[in-house]
C-alpha cells in the first residue's frame, strides 16, 4: 500500500482551507485519511501553516511520499530539510502589524468651518431660471 502525504480540501467555494493528511494513494482527495498532521489556510494574510513536525518525520521515515504542494509547505516550515539533513531555511516572514492611524484631534487639527461651498449646483440654476421665466410669462 503506497502512502501519500497530501492536502484535503475543506471550506466554502471561494475560501479554501486544507488539512495536511496521510492517506492511501488510491483514496479520493477528500476521502478517508489515516491521520491529520497539519493545517494550511492560504487565504489568510499571512497564510497559516501548522505542521506537527514529529508526525511528519515519522511518516517520511516509514516511506510516505509527499505530493508537490505538501512538499512546498514542508520546505517552507523546514521539515523537509530536516528529513534530508540539509541546512534549515530562513524563518518564515510574518507581516508586521500596522500601526493605528492617529486621530484627527491627536494630530492637532482644529475643527473650524471654512464657510459654505461657493459653487452652486447646476440643477438649482436651471430651476431658478425656469421659475424666473414662468414668473415673467405670468405677468
Amino acid at each position: 500500500m503506497a502512502v501519500k502525504i497530501k492536502l484535503k480540501r475543506l471550506g466554502k467555494i471561494r475560501s479554501p482551507h486544507y488539512r495536511i493528511v496521510v492517506a492511501d494513494s488510491r483514496t479520493r482527495r477528500d476521502g478517508r485519511a489515516i491521520e491529520e498532521i497539519g493545517k494550511y489556510h492560504p487565504t489568510y494574510n499571512p497564510s497559516v501553516i501548522e505542521v506537527d513536525a514529529e508526525r511528519v518525520a515519522y511518516w517520511l521515515g516509514v516511506g510516505a511520499q509527499p505530493t508537490e504542494p505538501v512538499m512546498a509547505i514542508l520546505k517552507k516550515t523546514g521539515d523537509w530539510q530536516k528529513f534530508k539533513g540539509e541546512p534549515a531555511p530562513a524563518p518564515l516572514l510574518t507581516q508586521p502589524e500596522k500601526a493605528a492611524r492617529p486621530s484627527f484631534e491627536a494630530i492637532g487639527g482644529e475643527d473650524e468651518g471654512k464657510g459654505e461651498a461657493i459653487t452652486q449646483k447646476k440643477k438649482a440654476e436651471k430651476k431658478d431660471d425656469a421659475a424666473a421665466e414662468s414668473a415673467s410669462t405670468e405677468a
